[in-house]
């Protein structure tokens, strides 16, 4: 007499992770990284938490990103936004050109980086001047409240230092950042 299949793995793979498990189907499947022609170890960009990844790449197209167990941050471990990092490089809707909508326009234009670059810069030193106290009384100031910076959770400490740096030496006295968790 034949068991019935579910007497049949009690009896066979108690743990189900053997014969129960596999497939003609099953058996034909290989990692996405068996065909990889590199792996490089990274940070993950979504917070200041710096979780390891493991990147592979297969003719400069990016595969597979996992979590880096030697990482002693996230020893392997990826959260949801960290695991569909992969989606996010390879997204057919990422932006990978500057795109700039001119005051009161309403369509977007390509520019090149450098074009997009100098008006940042000139944006800057322009708010700088216009905001500029000098004096305040006989108190000196030498500080404009022209701009503002607020940096991002991505930021980790070490580049919110080197942004306040930056930031103060322009004259802002108005700097924060999230680099808090």
């Amino acid at each position: 007499m034949r068991l019935p299949p579910l007497l049949r793995q009690l009896r066979d793979d108690p743990t189900g992770r053997g014969t129960a498990a596999r497939s003609a189907h099953s058996e034909s499947l290989r990692p996405r990284t068996a065909d990889a022609d590199s792996m490089v170890k990274s940070v993950c960009p979504y917070c200041a938490v710096g979780c390891g990844q493991r990147v592979w790449s297969k003719d400069g197209k990016v595969i597979q990103i996992e979590g880096d167990p030697d990482s002693p941050i996230s020893r392997g471990r990826l959260c949801p936004k960290g695991s569909a990092s992969e989606q996010l490089v390879n997204s057919a809707t990422r932006i990978k050109k500057v795109r700039y909508r001119r005051p009161h326009g309403t369509e977007w234009e390509e520019l090149d980086l450098e074009t997009a670059m100098d008006m940042i810069a000139d944006r800057v030193l322009d708010a700088r001047e216009a905001g500029w106290q000098e004096m305040r009384g006989e108190e000196r100031l030498r500080r404009t409240l022209g701009f503002a910076h607020l940096g991002g959770a991505t930021l980790d400490n070490e580049e919110n230092y080197l942004i306040k740096k930056l930031f103060t030496a322009m004259g802002a006295v108005q700097i924060e950042n999230q680099a808090r968790i």
